[in-house]
């Protein structure tokens, strides 16, 4: 079988005579390709995808609209991540990436009852674009605006108008809620839930993303759709780019054994460094103050990435080399205007002394960075994880690796709907990211009903029993580390 390197995605097909000035049409190549020869190419530089068993090569394509989150799945099939990622007629972009087909009986890790599990979901999905569920209502989401903007006025108010420290403590609270409440906004216009023009969609994020919560809308996407796309996965190598940016916590927290031990290769002497041991064995401790200060380290990386002063992953660091700002002036005069505000808010229109202020804002930041990861913690940590080579289908991975969270322990289901924003459907909404979250609840009975039919378990917890859930994961992954560092190294 033909085994050539394209180097850039898509030269060869561009060189390629088109037909009809519509570009390269598949007809025009005839190479096969096995699958174990597509699973070499899992390098930015050197990636090849399938998708519907058909081979492109889309090595170095920095270019493409969704940034470089396609990397992710360098050497695998990307049909289904495709499909929850793009709207439809997207796929006439990658013709000129094709460079043959995939043999089907190459692919001996799925079965035929695999086959059938796989044309079960599919067919889902096209139900639910038929009953109209990716259709968003904008009467909804003007409400959801209104009622920030209103939380948001309150927070200024009570500063403006009250001398009182209990009611500026309340207001920076009410502020790191509110600052939450921005994020899933933001989450559902660049996830294009809402509108159909992706710059729509784009604009509006940078105005909750940027404007409001000071985070820059490039390093959100970056991180977001490559946690989406391979959610905790571990990269498959030092220098591939297919695992998940959101569990790429060491040396503060680790989610499995191999990640405890991932440090062991940037030191010399091949052990683990006195602050890694300290972190890992002491981590379900640490768990909650490293949530309270997550804010000021989005912050710190949001500013880095609109001034590009640094990235925040190796991911992030190609794109912006490579690409840029999408948007580079409205994320720079967001973020310019976010810190203004901020600052004279957080000074009280300049009446309150400089502790006072630092102790205004970082109530606010560190509730925030509470309320925020308090969610999306529950959403995936302590759930599965897999090495990036060894994954499973792409309904399989979502739902294994993700949580649902439910009313229960005293809170109501109505509290925890709006608190989370929607991703209390985190397992729907993984599986159909584009879907707006008011029709998440209709869906989630379709997607249990398909999931018991075909023997898929998803897991459901409320806030109490989730946060367990996740501090005995991480003493588990602690113990595990310390029996195995004394059984390799008894001497030490």
């Amino acid at each position: 079988f033909k085994a050539s390197k394209m180097g850039k995605g898509g030269e060869s097909a561009i060189s390629s005579k088109a037909v009809s000035g519509k570009g390269p049409e598949l007809v025009k190549k005839s190479s096969k390709y096995t699958w174990e020869e597509v699973k070499k190419h899992i390098t930015p530089d050197d990636a090849w995808i399938v998708h519907n068993n058909k081979v492109y090569d889309v090595s170095n394509w920095h270019d493409h609209p969704g940034g470089a989150v396609i990397f992710t799945h360098a050497g695998d099939d990307m049909t289904d991540i495709f499909a929850a990622f793009h709207a439809p007629g997207s796929h006439s972009m990658m013709r000129k990436f094709y460079i043959g087909d995939l043999i089907p009986e190459s692919v001996t890790h799925k079965d035929a009852s695999q086959l059938a599990f796989e044309k079960g979901y599919r067919d889902l999905r096209s139900k639910l674009i038929m009953m109209g569920m990716f259709k968003s209502s904008k009467v909804y989401y003007a409400y959801k605006c209104s009622f920030n903007m209103c939380m948001w006025l309150t927070t200024v108010a009570m500063v403006k108008f009250s001398d009182s420290m209990a009611v500026h403590i309340g207001s920076a609270l009410l502020l790191g809620l509110f600052w939450q409440q921005c994020g899933w906004l933001a989450h559902d216009f660049l996830h294009h839930q809402v509108f159909a023009k992706r710059k729509y969609g784009d604009v509006a994020g940078i105005f909750w993303g940027d404007l409001m919560q000071g985070y820059s809308m490039q390093w959100w996407k970056n991180k977001h759709n490559g946690h989406h796309a391979v959610p905790n996965l571990h990269n498959s190598s030092a220098t591939s780019q297919d695992g998940d940016p959101d569990i790429d916590t060491m040396p503060l927290l680790a989610w499995s054994l191999k990640q405890a031990q991932s440090f062991r290769e940037l030191r010399a002497d091949g052990k683990d460094s006195p602050f890694v041991k300290f972190m890992i064995k002491w981590q379900a401790f640490f768990y909650f103050p490293i949530l309270l200060l997550a804010r000021l380290s989005w912050l710190n990386e949001s500013f880095k990435t609109a001034f590009g002063l640094g990235a925040s992953s190796e991911n992030a660091a190609l794109e912006m080399k490579t690409r840029g700002l999408q948007y580079p002036l409205l994320e720079k005069c967001g973020i310019i205007l976010h810190w203004a505000w901020v600052i004279v808010l957080s000074s009280g229109f300049g009446t309150f002394s400089i502790g006072y202020s630092l102790m205004y804002f970082l109530t606010a930041t560190c509730g925030c960075g509470l309320f925020l990861a308090l969610v999306f913690g529950l959403g995936h940590n302590g759930m599965s994880t897999y090495d990036a080579e060894t994954r499973p289908d792409f309904w399989k991975l979502q739902v294994t690796t993700t949580r649902n969270i439910t009313g229960g322990h005293g809170f109501p289901q109505w509290f925890v709907d709006w608190l989370c924003g929607g991703l209390q459907y985190q397992v729907d909404h993984h599986l159909f990211p584009m879907m707006p979250r008011h029709n998440l609840p209709k869906t989630h009975k379709l997607i249990a009903s398909f999931c018991k039919e075909w023997g898929v378990k998803y897991h459901e917890a409320d806030l109490v029993n989730g946060t367990i859930e996740v501090l005995n994961h991480l003493s588990n992954v602690s113990d595990d580390f310390i029996a195995e560092f004394v059984t390799e190294f008894p001497a030490m």
